[in-house]
């Protein structure tokens, strides 16, 4: 990695004097390291190189928008998440309550309501229409998935006076963002463009959690807790549950150790067949279970096991994501098969609580974490900054940039303590 890597956008000095009044100010040269290895750190340092580091997050003492003439818009893109609604909130508290902006718009389901041939009229938003929004899931702006113009966005923003937008939304979403900022930027306007991380499956780069993923882990427990008692209230019962996770195994993962009844944790990122000898072979060993347990739980990650189908998928969504073959179903149709030809009584349940998950207010640590996020990313666009996501990286709060932030998709390590500790808390 190099240190022009995480370098952060600005539209240009920042001159004013920051109307926050008793704020602790984060001076514009304080950074937070990318590695977190004191050897990795020792390299470069030894080697005469600067070490890799992301923008430490947070107030500054000069701002680059006047406030009295700004203009914010807030728009919601992709799946729904839980926290939506938080960070819409303090957003716009944020913006209204502590730098004075007089106007923060809600645009209507993503970014259709910057593209007026879709006729969806912007709301004002105000502290008293957000300030019980926090008590519901989903988002009070509505959502959609999908391209729109770039240049019309543009036009749009320029016509409503806008000079601050944040986007709140996952790798797709966020794609997006960076294409707007680009095209603000050739044309020499002087506009800021946040993204706000958002995605259950916790897969965007460069930032340890998004909001909305520990909420999701939780709202998982009682479907396991269900699964459980459902195989064990019968003779070799099988509880074989769903969740979300496309292309990265971390809500299976997280929700297999916080709810240890789970002895199978099925992931994208770890293959595995069906029949066969060897350890990676699934029905095998739960057969094995059945017969020493007479019970068992699987967790299956949606994105897992794709391999195992005769055909693969060509589906893809709106916002161009591959949709998959139905992991759930196929195993649901092998184990009730692989159980008959063995003649081994089975009664299995299956679960698929992918859209129930998704679609709870934010709890908690999670809440908070919606909160910080949206201030942080409020600060960022009051100082100029744009082109840019508000992450967190070792327990900071980070600027990240937009194009660094989805150059991959963070996948789980196979060799982390967390898959280690999953595989030690598990059968298979």
């Amino acid at each position: 990695m190099s240190p022009d890597d995480f370098k952060i956008t600005r539209l240009g000095e920042a001159m004013l004097p920051s109307p926050l009044k008793n704020h602790v100010f984060v001076p514009d040269d304080s950074s937070v390291c990318y590695e977190t290895d004191a050897r990795a750190i020792a390299q470069y340092v030894s080697s005469g190189q600067a070490v890799p580091a992301f923008e430490k997050a947070g107030a500054r003492a000069k701002i680059f928008h006047d406030p009295a003439w700004s203009k914010a818009a807030i728009l919601t893109a992709g799946g729904l998440c839980p926290g939506l609604n938080e960070v819409i909130k303090f957003l716009t508290l944020t913006l209204i309550n502590r730098y004075g902006v007089p106007v923060v718009y809600g645009i209507r389901y993503g970014y259709k309501g910057l593209n007026p041939i879709h006729g969806l009229s912007p709301v004002q938003l105000t502290p008293e229409m957000v300030d019980d929004i926090h008590e519901a899931g989903g988002t009070i702006l509505g959502s959609s998935r999908g391209h729109e113009d770039t240049g019309i966005i543009v036009d749009t923003l320029t016509r409503m006076n806008i000079n601050m937008l944040f986007c709140i939304g996952g790798d797709g979403t966020s794609r997006g963002a960076h294409d707007i900022a680009m095209e603000i930027q050739r044309r020499k306007l002087a506009i800021s463009v946040i993204a706000v991380p958002k995605t259950i499956d916790n897969d965007i780069s460069y930032i340890d959690k998004s909001f909305g993923f520990a909420s999701a882990v939780l709202a998982a427990g009682p479907v396991v807790t269900c699964a459980h008692t459902e195989a064990k209230g019968a003779f070799n019962g099988v509880g074989l549950i769903k969740v979300m996770g496309r292309d990265s195994g971390f809500i299976a993962a997280y929700t297999t150790l916080s709810n240890p009844f789970v002895n199978y944790c099925l992931v994208p990122e770890r293959p595995f067949t069906l029949e066969g000898s060897d350890e990676n072979a699934l029905l095998p060993n739960l057969l094995r279970r059945l017969n020493a347990k007479h019970h068992a739980v699987i967790l299956v990650a949606e994105g897992a096991g794709q391999d195992l189908f005769s055909q693969e998928s060509d589906r893809r969504d709106a916002s161009g994501n591959k949709l998959h073959n139905d992991i759930g179903l196929l195993l649901k149709e092998k184990i009730t098969e692989y159980c008959a030809r063995n003649k081994v009584p089975l009664t299995l349940k299956y679960f698929d609580p992918g859209y129930t998950i998704r679609s709870v207010k934010a709890e908690g640590e999670d809440a908070v974490f919606c909160a910080m996020l949206a201030t942080g990313a409020a600060h960022a666009a009051m100082s100029g900054r744009t082109d840019m996501m508000i992450g967190n990286w070792n327990g900071e709060l980070t600027h990240v940039p937009i194009a660094l932030a989805t150059s991959a998709r963070k996948k789980l390590d196979l060799g982390s303590q967390l898959w280690s500790t999953v595989r030690d808390m598990t059968c298979f």
